[in-house]
């Protein structure tokens, strides 16, 4: 791609600025909230995980 097909942009305006910034801080958050149910489903996971292995130590024995 040649320079001169790149259009140069404008800065923004501060309230088209202040828009982005918003819109930025959303997808940052649900991207936050993503992450932590993902966490909290690994944990639990991995507690059902341990029971279920103290389960078969108990039957076992």
């Amino acid at each position: 791609m040649r320079f001169d097909e790149i259009a140069p942009q404008k800065p923004l305006s501060p309230e088209q600025a202040r828009l982005k910034s918003m819109k930025d801080r959303v997808k940052r958050d649900q991207q936050a909230v993503k992450a932590e149910r993902a966490r909290q489903k690994i944990k639990a996971g991995q507690a059902e995980l341990g029971q279920a292995a103290a389960m078969e130590a108990v039957t076992l024995k």
